[in-house]
């Protein structure tokens, strides 16, 4: 069989990265019918604006599918069999979650083998010799990922030994140096794709603190939940109740997004001041707290009482109360 014959169908995964963007258009240049599929998680950090991925498949001519991956990734970084990185990323896990997801996805379109954007020695926990070859393993894909940037530096794969692609035209890139992806982004007239200092919020220590507390204290989060721990400053007044206290314009703009009917909302009255949100059953205490710790963080002069307005879907009413002091605040606040 010739390299590039016309009926071989490839299923990438684009992650709208560097990496997987150059990845996709190396092998349709060996005239691969390709598909592309995005998986969609709660823990994306890349800035929005910093990428299109909707411009960036435009530009690479393939057709997209997305998937959104919610419960099963929750439960993969509650419990991971191969354990995780620095923080809460189980990064083998979700590579194999990922690659279960993606074999289905293969099959279901007859596409013959898989292509990513990995890079060997890129990543230190998910992109070595010997968790490639486990993750494969364990999605049940050995020999069908073929990874296009470091090919010519790992074992042929199936689509090579069968010659539906050229090896000799494919890359021995290893390491994390993105100089030569950058190169040949321009070459393909590539620019839609992410930052590369973009990636996973479970490699982020302080959001992880938020995620490991918010795990202990409701084990079954639910998106909105999860949302919620991206913005803000976060405090923990009780077992089953935690205040979040906004930083800034467009977090207290996300914070009054996310509010729900249940949730009792406060403000500072007469101060540019933040948005907080108290969500889980609150005593008359926590409320005054909670009044407290929004007076500490808006503008009002810590000397005196301040007024704060609260309010539910069903309720509303004004507290004056002095700004929370710094050690108060110490011990609820999420490290």
């Amino acid at each position: 069989m010739l390299a590039g014959a016309f009926w071989t169908k490839a299923l990438a995964l684009l992650s709208g990265g560097l990496d997987s963007a150059i990845a996709v258009r190396i092998v349709m240049e060996q005239d691969i019918e390709m598909e592309a599929l995005n998986f969609i998680t709660p823990f994306c950090q890349c800035k929005k604006g910093c990428g299109d991925l909707l411009a960036l498949v435009k530009e690479l001519g393939v057709k997209l599918h997305a998937v959104s991956l919610f419960e099963d990734y929750l439960e993969v970084v509650k419990n991971p069999r191969h354990g995780y990185g620095s923080n809460l990323n189980p990064c083998i896990d979700c590579r194999i979650l990922m690659f279960k997801k993606a074999k289905v996805r293969m099959v279901e379109i007859g596409a013959s083998f898989i292509v990513t954007g990995e890079v060997l020695g890129q990543r230190p926990m998910s992109q070595h010799k010997e968790a490639l070859s486990t993750i494969e393993r364990e999605s049940g894909l050995d020999g069908l990922v073929l990874r296009p940037l470091s090919a010519k530096s790992l074992p042929p794969t199936r689509a090579e030994e069968k010659g539906w692609v050229d090896r000799r035209r494919l890359l021995s890139i290893t390491g994390r140096s993105r100089r030569e992806q950058i190169g040949l982004a321009r070459s393909y007239r590539i620019s839609s794709y992410s930052c590369p200092s973009g990636g996973c919020l479970l490699t982020d220590p302080g959001f992880t603190r938020r995620l490991r507390d918010l795990l202990i204290h409701c084990p079954d989060p639910s998106l909105n939940d999860i949302e919620l721990l991206k913005v803000g400053r976060h405090f923990r007044l009780t077992p089953s109740t935690k205040l979040i206290v906004g930083r800034n314009k467009a977090e207290n703009e996300r914070i009054r997004t996310l509010s729900q009917n249940s949730d009792i909302i406060f403000e500072a009255i007469g101060y540019n001041c933040p948005i907080s949100i108290a969500r889980g059953p609150l005593s008359g205490d926590d409320v005054i707290i909670s009044a407290r710790l929004e007076a500490r963080y808006s503008d009002a002069p810590k000397g005196g009482l301040v007024e704060v307005a609260y309010r539910t879907y069903d309720d509303r009413g004004k507290l004056a109360v002095m700004p929370a002091s710094d050690e108060e605040i110490r011990h609820l606040r999420v490290n």
